[in-house]
């Protein structure tokens, strides 16, 4: 009997999920911003929010960017559906669910943490605070807290611009969230790239279709 697709796809999405929702609560909970746990020489749990995209990287405003993050998790939730309706292979399929898992993390971070707790500035956040959480709906700020500083040096003065300042490899914080989405990415377009791009054509086609048949 074979596994179902789909539900294996609902089983990665709620594992991770779940994992990264529970290690975000426990870092706000637990830990004061900016505060670091060393595990080894080369990996902290450092916690830092961002109102920000993955890695803490900030472009676009933040009411925009929750937007943009819902409109594009609703996309990807649908093609996840479609694919999985029409018995693409499961390694394809499971790209597609980390990256859907990874954007679902970061969202809910963004819409609901600014209401549910208070700031972590000089103290441990407080989960539902009487005197309500820090912003509104949809201005909540992702928890970062993987930090993997694999080479902290100072450049020779010699190198341009950035001589004898200090260099780190990796100095990205990010979250369980993140690295769904990167691994996903990754994955989709080193095995999966001529998929990715047959799918979406056949997609743009049946648009095509329906759109011709509407305007006959």
């Amino acid at each position: 009997m074979k596994f179902p697709k789909g539900l294996g796809a609902v089983f990665v999405i709620m594992l991770l999920l779940i994992l990264d929702q529970a290690l975000k609560i426990w870092v706000k909970t637990h830990m004061q911003l900016h505060e670091s746990y060393q595990i080894t020489s080369w990996f902290y749990i450092r916690f830092v929010e961002n109102p920000g995209m993955a890695f803490g990287i900030e472009v676009f405003a933040k009411l925009f960017l929750s937007i943009f993050r819902i409109i594009a998790v609703g996309a990807i939730g649908y093609y996840l559906y479609t694919i999985i309706r029409k018995g693409y292979s499961f390694g394809f399929i499971l790209c597609i669910s980390l990256i859907f898992t990874g954007a679902i993390g970061n969202i809910i971070d963004s819409v609901f943490y600014g209401v549910i707790f208070d700031h972590s500035s000089g103290h441990v956040a407080t989960f539902m605070p009487e005197n309500g959480g820090y912003s509104t709906w949809l201005y909540g700020k992702v928890v970062d807290m993987f930090y993997f500083p694999l080479v902290e040096t100072v450049l020779p003065e010699w190198v341009p611009i950035w001589g004898g300042e200090e260099f780190v490899f990796f100095g990205p914080i990010f979250n369980i969230a993140d690295s769904a989405i990167c691994v996903g990415v990754f994955a989709l377009f080193i095995f999966y790239r001529r998929t990715l791009s047959k799918s979406l054509t056949k997609e743009e086609k049946h648009k095509e279709e329906e759109h011709a048949e509407k305007t006959v």
